[in-house]
């Protein structure tokens, strides 16, 4: 799956514009950073972790259907780019941005999923949690606690549902790209339950 490096082409470079079209108007949550900083970085780890141009590919569209147009916008991607892609993408997607259950609900069902999902799918959504899980670090190091009030399931749902992420890839595969997320969860646990000692210790104030 991992073996051909993609190339320069017509069709990387018109998933790149199509991308960059689609989430146009995104920032990161919380943040002023446009969102296809995160397409481009979560594309950057799939090709550093050898991905091929169909990987590639879904890595810079893995949000498409959750955030830009459901089903249709699926239905075009398959179109323009292929089966391979629009299917690795669908698996990537807890969501097709219409009926959207409560978070809790749709975090469970992804993971229930993932589980019986290929190892393209598990690829590229690994990438995305690893470039997520490492921009939370970032962030957490700078604003602490407050960085949590950006996620719907909060410090205590975000750790869990990174937890239990890192455990299904394992389960799966004991690829470089799993083990590098396995680490990066566990510094954010650890950094968490630090700063959560400190601030018993402080009286609950975030010295930071």
């Amino acid at each position: 799956m991992l073996q051909k490096p993609v190339l320069n082409t017509r069709r990387f470079m018109d998933a790149l514009t199509y991308a960059t079209r689609l989430h146009a108007c995104q920032r990161r949550k919380g943040t002023t950073i446009p969102y296809i900083a995160h397409l481009l970085g979560v594309a950057s780890l799939a090709l550093e972790y050898g991905a091929n141009e169909d990987l590639a590919i879904a890595a810079l569209l893995h949000d498409a259907v959750e955030d830009q147009g459901g089903v249709r916008t699926l239905q075009r991607i398959e179109r323009r780019f292929g089966g391979t892609v629009s299917v690795i993408v669908d698996g990537c997607s807890d969501t097709d941005g219409v009926r959207k259950l409560p978070w809790r609900w749709r975090k469970k069902a992804y993971l229930t999923r993932l589980i019986g999902e290929s190892p393209a799918v598990r690829f590229v959504s690994a990438c995305d949690k690893l470039h997520n899980v490492r921009a939370i670090i970032r962030d957490y190091r700078a604003h602490g606690d407050t960085l949590w009030k950006r996620f719907n399931g909060g410090k205590a749902g975000t750790l869990w549902y990174y937890g239990e992420l890192a455990k299904i890839y394992r389960r799966a595969e004991r690829t470089e790209l799993v083990e590098d997320l396995v680490r990066e969860v566990r510094t954010l646990t650890r950094l968490v339950r630090t700063r959560d000692a400190a601030m018993r210790r402080d009286g609950g104030v975030d010295a930071r």
